[in-house]
């Protein structure tokens, strides 16, 4: 698909690890107008207990693959990295507890419209397919989900039709029956369509009950409800698990109260959850995503206890800076990290951090 926005919340340091640059960018009024013309209110969505089914046992799926327990009320969520771009290169038993749910990065457009596919890269180390897979059960069995991440800064996948949103469904499913993954992540940065897109993901819940559903939009995506990325999530929110939005690489945004806010600010990472907090998404489907270390994206980085102060604020109003949510969300989900292989070249600073102060959330 054609790259035509700019100022993206991409994934920076991708398989080239090179910084990404992009130009800074302050929207104007239009985008508060916008959040007001779409009736930006508390929708009254599921809470914790509603928002992620358990990912019990697959009906009608292979019986030898093991399934993680239930999405933990507030869950940290980290990227795994599949090529090696100067981060700390794991195999999946490497990561750190601290990440509740772990996203394979990534699964690609194959020749088939719509359908995405997986190979393991020699770069991590893997003797075997059955050597992952092995790491996946074991990171299961000890109450973790592992997902598979569609897409990425330079996925190309359409769904765009009727017979793609069937190819995407039928081809993440075989993955999930393959590998074992508990679920799929939604991170396509070159235009998504919701009709389409919401088609697919119901056709994989309805073959995979118990899936995990993540998503990773831009900022930009998610700043009005009217946007696809935003439209995609409220059409699944009775099975969406959780929203990790990329809180980087993005230049400034408005907030949900209409002004605008610098990244790398504690202001603009509470700012922008209370777009989608207020915008029709349950607190337990939102989580603040960054950078694991100043080193994993172009810009946006801010410290774990800025991560702590913003989490604290939206759940309990305390460390809050300028910006003062209008009421608070105990159940909010948690945070994400880009990645847990930049992480591990930070001394695993954010799962020590953010990960106990996660566990910790009422």
């Amino acid at each position: 698909m054609v790259r035509a926005r700019s100022g993206r919340a991409a994934h920076a340091e991708r398989r080239t690890g090179r910084t990404a640059r992009r130009g800074a960018r302050a929207l104007t009024g239009l985008a508060a107008a916008a959040l007001t013309a779409a009736g930006v209110v508390a929708a009254g969505t599921a809470d914790a207990s509603e928002a992620t089914p358990p990912t019990t046992s697959r009906t009608g799926h292979s019986p030898t693959v093991a399934r993680a327990a239930a999405v933990p009320k507030h869950a940290v969520t980290g990227y795994w990295q599949n090529f090696d771009n100067g981060a700390t290169v794991q195999k999946l038993k490497d990561v750190n507890d601290a990440y509740d749910i772990i996203a394979v990065s990534f699964a690609e457009a194959t020749g088939t419209p719509g359908a995405v596919g997986f190979h393991l890269d020699p770069a991590v180390g893997y003797g075997s397919a059955d050597e992952f897979k092995a790491d996946i059960k074991a990171k299961q069995a000890a109450g973790r989900s592992v997902i598979i991440s569609v897409g990425g800064e330079k996925g190309a996948v359409s769904v765009s039709d009727d017979a793609s949103a069937k190819n995407f469904a039928d081809s993440v499913g075989k993955l999930m029956d393959e590998y074992g993954f508990d679920g799929v992540d939604i991170d396509l940065e070159n235009g998504l369509n919701s009709a389409y897109m919401t088609k697919a993901l119901k056709a994989l819940h309805a073959a995979h009950s118990g899936v995990v559903v993540t998503m990773a939009p831009q900022t930009v995506d998610m700043q009005s409800p009217q946007n696809e990325y935003f439209k995609t999530a409220l059409g699944i929110k009775d099975f969406l698990t959780v929203v990790n939005m990329q809180y980087y690489n993005s230049g400034s945004m408005n907030g949900c109260d209409g002004k605008v806010y610098a990244q790398g600010t504690v202001d603009f990472l509470t700012s922008l959850a209370c777009v989608q907090l207020e915008g029709g998404l349950a607190p337990s489907q939102v989580g603040i995503g960054v950078p694991a270390s100043s080193r994993a994206a172009g810009g946006g980085y801010v410290e774990p206890s800025v991560v702590n102060a913003a989490l604290d604020c939206l759940t309990q109003g305390r460390n809050c800076g300028s910006f003062k949510p209008p009421k608070t969300y105990p159940g909010l989900r948690g945070a994400m990290a880009w990645s847990t292989n930049w992480d591990a070249a930070d001394g695993n600073a954010f799962a020590r951090q953010v990960g106990a102060h996660v566990q910790g959330m009422p």
